[in-house]
């Protein structure tokens, strides 16, 4: 770190246990703006702001819904989130058939299904995209040339094990507040 390099470290919170690993052997960043480009590229394994939140509406329509359409803005007050910004992932959760929703008076969102029916894997993959931590992993990816010799396939795959089976193992109605 003395000649001024910057290394990628990323860090996993799964089940209690936390993994350091470094992003390419010998990988290393000169400039802020390379460092910005290329973590987005690994950020994916990271839950962004938009799973973050959706798991909140979930949420907050489980505890507040009973059956009836709650509007956005209601929403977007008791979480203390703008109103447009929940109407960009909402829209992602309607198509994706996690919520309904309905315009006019009266209008708003609720949930399709019971809360215990809703895994966090789910909604979390319904907005952010797969979680694979590397694009071989990913359904449908095109076969990799080198898996049958990629020492490292192995790591990948048990970590993507790992957080499939942590986060598709919780349901929506594991994280209400007592």
């Amino acid at each position: 770190m003395a000649d001024g390099t910057l290394y990628l470290i990323l860090t996993y919170y799964v089940n209690r246990y936390i993994f350091s690993l470094p992003v390419g052997t010998g990988l290393m960043f000169h400039r802020v703006l390379r460092y910005e480009r290329l973590s987005n590229r690994w950020g994916r394994i990271m839950i962004s702001t938009r799973g973050r939140y959706a798991i909140r509406v979930m949420l907050d329509l489980a505890e507040h819904g009973n059956g009836r359409y709650i509007p956005l803005k209601d929403i977007a007050e008791r979480q203390g989130i703008s109103k447009k910004y929940l109407e960009i992932i909402v829209k992602d959760m309607v198509s994706g058939g996690l919520i309904t929703g309905t315009g006019g008076r009266g209008g708003g969102y609720r949930l399709c299904r019971d809360p215990a029916e809703y895994t966090i894997g789910e909604i979390l993959e319904q907005v952010e995209g797969t979680l694979a931590p590397v694009a071989c992993l990913e359904q449908g990816a095109a076969p990799c040339p080198r898996a049958d010799r990629c020492p490292t396939l192995p790591l990948w795959a048990e970590f993507y094990q790992l957080t499939r089976g942590f986060f598709h193992g919780k349901r929506l109605s594991d994280l209400f507040l007592p």
